[in-house]
């Protein structure tokens, strides 16, 4: 039989136009993304370069914050830290516990299931600023007003019905729940079902296959929704606008009902405050400069811990 004649024999594919347009389309539109980011990192740290110097990450600002020669921003590095790790510490837990409960208890076709996602789905979408007014609300006024009226009875002064790092930081970690929940959501369905029948078939109860054998499986990628949320809560600036964040303050905050000094708002208040804005603004591309790095060294931190958890569970098997 001939070649030609060969009923399994390569045959040349026609060119597919649409195809190729729609790859350069995407590829395109990725190039333009990563564009327009250098083109931000660049500018800003050109502008920003010359403004920083070892005394204006070390020191505070005591006289003029608007000053070149005087303006500091370590109580603003030190307060935008301790409100995300805090943030941390309040958000991974509830967030990890609501996705367990969705994928491992829930009954997905039951109403009250479906109610909580489409909460969760809607929260994610509610604008930031709506986020603050929340906590002024609910965490300063409600919660903080009756902790006063509780333990503080005959106190003229608010002690936790004010503006707190402690509440600033609970209406971050509401802001970013639904980031945690649904990148852990994903982290457990991508656990082989094989591996929760064969404990369950041990003898384990369902709690001791979630935390013995799930979880450790799933941690990589809860560490994931972690770096999330510190990615969009490092720079969001609305939520603490009226939870926490101080227009200034000589010193740190020392408890969770202090107030603070933040990155984020301190940018905020150099671009709309400043008497002379051509002298301030080697001050604020410095402090956006200082807030990226503050935001990329958090991330860091995040992404070598899941790696050496991910290379000690590969030593493990």
């Amino acid at each position: 039989m001939s070649a030609k004649n060969t009923p399994n024999q390569f045959h040349r594919q026609s060119f597919d136009l649409a195809s190729f347009f729609f790859s350069g389309l995407t590829g395109l539109a990725t190039a333009l993304i990563l564009g327009i980011l250098a083109v931000i990192l660049i500018n800003v740290t050109w502008h920003g370069w010359e403004g920083i110097s070892l005394r204006f990450i070390i020191s505070g600002t005591d006289q003029d914050m608007f000053d070149v020669n005087k303006a500091g921003v370590l109580p603003m590095i030190v307060g935008t830290s301790a409100r995300v790790i805090l943030m941390t510490i309040f958000v991974i837990p509830v967030g990890v516990i609501t996705a367990i409960y969705l994928t491992e208890y829930a009954n997905p076709i039951s109403v009250y299931t479906r109610v909580i996602r489409g909460a969760v789905n809607n929260l994610a979408g509610v604008p930031s600023i709506v986020f603050g007014l929340f906590g002024l609300g609910f965490f300063i006024g409600f919660v903080g007003g009756e902790m006063d009226a509780l333990f503080y009875p005959d106190s003229d002064e608010p002690v936790w019905g004010k503006p707190a790092i402690l509440w600033a930081s609970m209406t971050l970690a509401v802001m970013t729940l639904p980031v945690v929940i649904v990148a852990t959501e994903e982290s457990l369905k991508s656990i082989a079902p094989g591996l929760r029948e064969a404990s369950l078939a041990l003898g384990a109860t369902k709690l001791q296959t979630v935390v013995k054998v799930v979880l450790p499986q799933a941690l990589p990628g809860i560490l994931t929704g972690g770096i999330l949320s510190i990615s969009r809560a490092a720079g969001e600036v609305a939520p603490i606008l009226f939870t926490g964040a101080a227009y200034y303050m000589s010193g740190y905050p020392t408890g969770p009902t202090d107030q603070f000094m933040d990155l984020g708002y301190h940018v905020f208040i150099l671009s709309t405050q400043s008497p002379n804005i051509e002298q301030t603004r080697p001050i604020l591309y410095a402090t956006v400069l200082v807030l990226l790095l503050l935001t990329f060294t958090l991330n860091i931190v995040a992404v070598l811990v899941r790696a050496k958890m991910r290379r000690g569970m590969r030593q493990s098997h």
